[in-house]
C-alpha cells in the first residue's frame, strides 16, 4: 500500500525498485500538470508523475512529506525502463489474500490510469493501470 495525496495505491511489491527522497524535478516543457518533471536516479532521468493528479483524486500535490517510488516499467520500452511516482511517505507491506480484496467501484466510472478501486480489509485503495500510465507518460514526453 502506497500513500498518495487523497488515498492509497495498491501495487505488487515486485513492481517497486526503490523508494527515494523527493527532490525538485527538472521540468518537462509542455507536459501535463500530472507529469511533474524528471528526476536523476542511477544514471537515468526518470519521469516523475503524480498519480493523484493524473487520476483526478487531487487537484495539486503536497510536497511536505513526499517521497518517490521508482517503479519498474512493464511496457518493454527500452527508453522507459522505470517511471517514478510521487508518494506521501513510505509504502506499507500488506499481504493480500483473494478473499480480502473486494471491488469497490464499477468499470464505467474509472478515472484515467485506474484499473480498479478495491477494499483491502477496511482500507480503500486504487490499483493503477501501469501500462496505460506508461503510455501516457511516453506520449507526454514525446509531445
Amino acid at each position: 500500500m502506497i500513500p498518495i495525496t487523497g488515498g492509497r495505491v495498491l501495487l505488487p511489491n515486485a513492481t517497486i525498485a526503490e523508494v527515494v527522497s523527493y527532490t525538485n524535478p527538472e521540468k518537462i516543457p509542455n507536459a501535463p500538470d500530472w507529469l511533474l518533471g524528471r528526476l536523476p536516479w542511477r544514471g537515468w532521468r526518470l519521469p516523475l508523475f503524480s498519480f493523484a493528479m493524473l487520476s483526478g483524486s487531487a487537484p495539486k500535490e503536497n510536497y511536505t512529506s513526499a517521497r518517490v517510488a521508482v517503479l519498474k516499467a512493464l511496457g518493454g520500452n527500452p527508453k522507459l525502463p522505470f517511471v517514478a511516482m510521487l508518494t506521501q511517505g513510505f509504502p506499507r507491506l500488506t499481504t493480500v489474500m483473494p478473499d480480502l480484496l473486494i471491488s469497490a467501484g464499477g468499470e464505467e466510472d474509472r478515472a484515467p490510469g485506474v484499473r480498479a478501486q478495491v477494499l483491502v480489509r477496511a482500507d480503500h485503495a486504487i490499483i493503477p493501470d501501469l501500462s496505460a500510465i506508461e503510455a501516457m507518460v511516453a506520449e507526454a514526453i514525446a509531445a
